[in-house]
């Protein structure tokens, strides 16, 4: 009860206690009381309210204030994995970097091979035009020059080359051998390897077992010929014989045998070129990760 409804209470009774009051007096006073009662009651009324408004409220601050450490421990955890992420990304950045010096240093020897390459490539096409030019209508009928994939191959007929049957160089490819080692000799950082080849034809002389024999030692008869005759140092020279094994035409025609029946003289760089090229290779290339 409120301290206004009491006091009103109080001063009826009072004024009860004191004696007999006129009617109207009384009506008043009880209209007074009653309106304090109602007044008492809305009043009650909005305590309550106000007193669930509050346990309310407390309840959402109580939530909220959870919510917020919720979301500062989250945050922490956030930052945690953003630092590790910037000291993982520096990590990455530095490897990314040296990644990046490895594929511009594979670019350059890349580069730098293509350019190796492509002088190669110039100095056959020279050699190539050179020895061309310096064969006459009739030797190129014998004679075929060709450059495949760097590499320069002259390719004579037996014809040409040989006695009928023999492993013997006949006088007639005397001139013929002297420009091709004319040739050898102007290009010195080349190799030359000499290559026999045979139809398949079996060889009927005593002194030669095979085919395998007869390659062998055409092309051991060119390479001491272009040594002895023509001072073209043995250093370079190599001598080899594929017999039957290499044919360029179907030996089942006259004309495919004569294709195969050939000797090859094979000029290329010489190896040791192709290993200082390695040599200079990048290093660590398959290191990053």
């Amino acid at each position: 009860m409120s301290i206004r409804l009491i006091s009103s209470a109080l001063l009826v009774v009072s004024i009860l206690g004191t004696g007999c009051v006129s009617n109207k007096k009384f009506a008043q006073l009880q209209s007074s009381y009653n309106d304090l009662q109602n007044q008492n009651k809305e009043l009650d009324g909005r305590y309550q309210t106000a007193q669930r408004d509050l346990s309310g409220a407390n309840t959402r601050v109580k939530s909220l204030e959870e919510q917020i450490a919720s979301q500062r421990t989250g945050l922490a955890a956030l930052q945690a994995a953003l630092d590790k992420c910037l000291n993982s990304t520096s990590q990455g950045n530095v490897n990314i970097s040296k990644l990046v010096d490895e594929i511009n240093a594979s670019n350059k020897y890349i580069q730098h091979l293509v350019n190796t390459k492509n002088k190669s490539d110039s100095l056959n096409m020279v050699l190539t035009n050179n020895l061309t030019r310096s064969l006459s209508r009739e030797e190129l009928r014998d004679v075929d020059v060709q450059v495949l994939k760097g590499v320069v191959y002259i390719s004579l007929s037996d014809n040409m080359l040989y006695k009928s049957g023999s492993y013997e160089i006949s006088p007639k490819a005397g001139e013929t051998l002297s420009k091709i080692a004319k040739i050898i000799m102007d290009y010195k950082d080349y190799e030359v390897l000499i290559e026999g080849n045979t139809d398949n034809v079996p060889i009927s002389q005593t002194n030669i077992r095979n085919n395998w024999d007869l390659s062998a030692l055409r092309a051991s008869s060119v390479v001491q010929a272009l040594q002895t005759t023509y001072n073209v140092d043995p250093k370079r020279l190599t001598a080899g014989g594929r017999g039957e094994y290499n044919p360029v035409a179907d030996n089942n025609t006259v004309e495919g045998k004569s294709k195969n029946r050939r000797t090859q003289i094979i000029i290329t760089p010489k190896l040791d070129q192709f290993m200082e090229l390695i040599d200079k290779a990048p290093e660590g290339g398959t290191e990053a990760k």
